[in-house]
């Protein structure tokens, strides 16, 4: 049994995809297309760069979803591998979208123009260098959890990404993240300061909240067949009412990967197809749990050796 699963932002690279593009019309179509739907090139934008500019969250977020649902449909389309049997699909962050949108739930158009209002209406939720986040490694939720109560007064950090075992990422304004890093040292719990532009999934991301709960009530959501995941509950959903719901949750809501997964291997699941680029999924099913087999699809040489 196998869910699909699809990356969050961080996983961009310049140049991702290049090789779909140059194989297949398909793929050179949906581009064509999103350029025409976000009324700029897109396309030259992950083909050809610049990085910097890529990495704009307003611009990362479409771009990542179209790498994604690019590799989808050649996947389904081109090879005949149905992947609408999965017992769930599901995604890190933007990911969900992919995910949604992939399994039905939301129309490629629709899903590329909310991402890209969702990605702006992050990035300046809060001023930038206002706000930053933390990786902690080789730690717990529960001591996480524990030090945050404890300094509670002091400091307001939360926690954004509970990612696998030993990686939680923490997200608060850029003094407080500063002296967590100092408490985290003190408690020889190692940590990484992330380079991001904005505190994403914590309160301070209030203002994205309201502009994409006022954009997701606009968008009419289709009745899919497909079981997702949500982030915010790590627990199926198909209702597109609750799905709605908690995609707005989701902005300020911690990201419950490591629940996720662990849910979905209760539920029967033992394969992981990643779709989109790079691996960081990958990695942290693999630290989630060892015994589940996991395909990462970035080329055409992955989709080949594919077995459901």
């Amino acid at each position: 049994m196998f869910s699909v699963i699809f990356p969050g932002q961080g996983s961009q690279m310049v140049g991702m995809g290049k090789e779909f593009y140059d194989k297949f019309d398909l793929v050179k179509n949906l581009f064509k297309e999103a350029d025409d739907i976000l009324n700029f090139s897109i396309s030259k934008l992950i083909l050809e760069g610049p990085k910097e500019e890529l990495d704009l969250t307003a611009n990362t977020q479409p771009a990542i979803f179209l790498i994604s649902y690019s590799i989808y449909k050649v996947i389904n389309n081109e090879f005949n591998i149905d992947l609408s049997k999965a017992k769930y699909f599901a995604g890190h962050s933007l990911g969900e979208y992919s995910a949604l949108s992939c399994a039905g739930y939301l129309n490629f158009s629709d899903t590329l123009k909310i991402l890209r209002i969702r990605g702006d209406a992050m990035q300046n939720s809060v001023p930038k260098g206002e706000g930053g986040m933390v990786a902690v490694l080789g730690s717990t939720v529960e001591i996480v959890e524990k030090i945050l109560k404890n300094n509670e007064k002091s400091l307001s950090v939360e926690i954004a990404n509970d990612n696998s075992e030993g990686q939680i990422v923490l997200s608060g304004k850029i003094n407080d993240i500063d002296k967590l890093i100092l408490i985290l040292k003190e408690n020889s719990i190692k940590n990484i300061k992330l380079p991001v532009s904005a505190p994403f999934h914590c309160s301070l991301m209030n203002k994205a909240t309201n502009i994409m709960s006022d954009e997701l009530n606009k968008i009419n959501f289709i009745e899919g067949e497909n079981k997702l995941i949500s982030n915010v509950t790590a627990n199926e959903i198909s209702n597109t009412n609750e799905l709605k719901d908690l995609l707005v949750k989701q902005i300020e809501n911690r990201v419950r990967w490591r629940e996720s997964v662990i849910n979905m291997i209760g539920s029967g699941v033992n394969h992981f197809i990643e779709i989109g680029p790079g691996k960081v999924l990958s990695g942290l099913v693999k630290r989630i749990s060892k015994e589940v087999k996991i395909d990462t699809i970035n080329n055409q040489t992955d989709i080949e050796g594919l077995q459901i």
